[in-house]
Parts: structure tokens; sequence; C-alpha cells
């Protein structure tokens, strides 16, 4: 069994988890409500051949909280938090949906720090409408913190607002008990408030940024009964990532990891080369 260690790192901002002691260097970077632990499994299969590393965004799981969200400000929290524990070398990074934008912004602010990018089931454009998000949050946001007694009564109010219970019980991760009070471990309200910041995507060519496309491999991840990933989105894809390759997972939605992690875990294989 390969040991994890944990830590704050980024001026104690950014929680993060190590698996391994050599091989590559192997980043993980959830979607959003999600933490690095959604990782542990594959980072665990991969951890007796690659250094991994799981962080939990700004404002998600164990990491600090911030006023306001932005790609750009997620990808240099990323980016410092990264600096201060891989001395000086490169990683592979890995992202899925919104972690997936973090991970693209990271390789093109600083391509230094990227091997290589695998992205998945996302593209470099606005994402699109967040209704499902939105009721998710509506649903957090009506558990009663202050009287709640135990998990099961939060679950039993965010039924009505989250049928699928994979859904129910990922975002139930994020419900913590602190002595005789509970809490929400992720920033609700600022995620819940900036939605639109999530789903959209910035120019990074253009000013203050002037990226340049990112010149290392990319692997492009979606799922065969997901819509994040279009043919219309190619030419921006292609655009900022000139060295990508595209693979379509089957039988997978959204959460391709999820879905199919038997397949995923051979993807990262060999898009590690392991």
């Amino acid at each position: 069994m390969t040991s994890a260690a944990t830590e704050q790192t980024a001026s104690r901002r950014l929680h993060l988890t190590r698996l391994g002691e050599s091989g590559p260097r192997v980043v993980f970077l959830h979607g959003l409500f999600g933490q690095g632990k959604n990782w542990t499994t594959l980072a665990r299969s991969l951890g007796t051949e690659a250094r991994v590393t799981l962080l939990d965004l700004p404002d998600h799981g164990r990491s600090a909280w911030s006023e306001q969200l932005s790609y750009p400000a997620m990808a240099q929290a990323v980016g410092d938090a990264l600096a201060e524990q891989s001395e000086g070398e490169p990683s592979a990074v890995v992202g899925h949906s919104m972690g997936g934008k973090v991970a693209m912004a990271l390789a093109l602010l600083r391509p230094a720090q990227v091997e290589r990018l695998c992205v998945v089931d996302v593209a470099p454009v606005p994402t699109g409408p967040m209704s499902s998000f939105a009721t998710y949050v509506e649903g957090m946001r009506a558990v009663d913190l202050e009287h709640l007694s135990d998990r099961a009564a939060a679950e039993a109010v965010l039924t009505p607002y989250v049928p699928d219970p994979v859904i129910r019980s990922f975002l139930l991760q994020n419900l913590r008990r602190d002595g005789d009070r509970w809490r929400w471990q992720m920033n609700l309200r600022l995620l819940g408030d900036e939605l639109s910041e999530v789903a959209g995507w910035p120019d990074l060519r253009a000013d203050p940024w002037r990226a340049e496309p990112y010149p290392g491999p990319v692997l492009w991840v979606g799922g065969s009964e997901s819509d994040y990933v279009r043919p219309e989105h190619a030419p921006a894809m292609r655009a900022l990532f000139p060295r990508v390759q595209s693979l379509t997972v089957k039988g997978a939605g959204h959460w391709v990891h999820a879905d199919q992690p038997a397949v995923f875990a051979a993807v990262m294989r060999r898009f590690l080369h392991l």
C-alpha cells in the first residue's frame, strides 16, 4: 500500500496530499465542489510508480478561502504551491472540469511548471448554463446548519434538490462537524455566487496576461455521454494547445474517471509513460 503525506503549502493556503517517492511527478486537480481526495483510488494505483500530488483548490476542501474567484488567480495559487514542493521540477498536470480549466490556465501562464497536460471533459470556452449546479447550491444553502441534528437530516433536505444519490453523496463529503456545530467545508457563499465565473473562460492571450500557446503535449479526454466537450470546441483547443490529442472514453459521462475508472487508469499510465 502506498503511504500518503498531507500538508499545507503556498504560505499555508492550499492543502495537498502526496503519494509515492519515485517516478514522474503528476498533479491532479478536482472539479467544482470536489476535493483532492476524490482522486485517491487512482493516486494509490499510480503511487508505486509516480510521485502524485492531490491538491484542494482554493475555496475547496481544506484549502484557504478567498474573496474572489478567477481562473488566473487559482492557477497562480496552484503554481505557487507546486513551486514549494516540486524542487523546480515540472509536473504532469491532470485536471477535471473546473480543475481542467485551472490546469489549462496554469499551462498557459506558467508553462515551465507543466511538463505535460491532461484536460478531462472540459474545453477552453464558456461551459454554458450551470442550472444543475445552481440547484445543488440552492439545496446546500437550504440545510439549516445551526439546527442540524445529523448527516441524515442534511441528506433529507438535499434530496429534493439533488435526486441522484451519487451526486448527493459527493456533495455531502463537504459537510463537516466541529464539536456540536456543522459547516460546509468549501466556500459555499463564494462558489455559489460565482457560478458564472466558474462556467466562463478568460482570454489569457489578451492583456494583462498575453499568454503564448502552450508548447507541451496535451491529452484531451472526454466522455462519450457528456456534452461538455464538443467538436466545435476543437479550434479553440488547438489554438491554445497545438500539440493536443483527443480521446473519448466510451460509456462515460462528465465524471470520466468515476464512470470508467479502469479505462481512465490505463489512459493515465500511457499518458505518464508508466
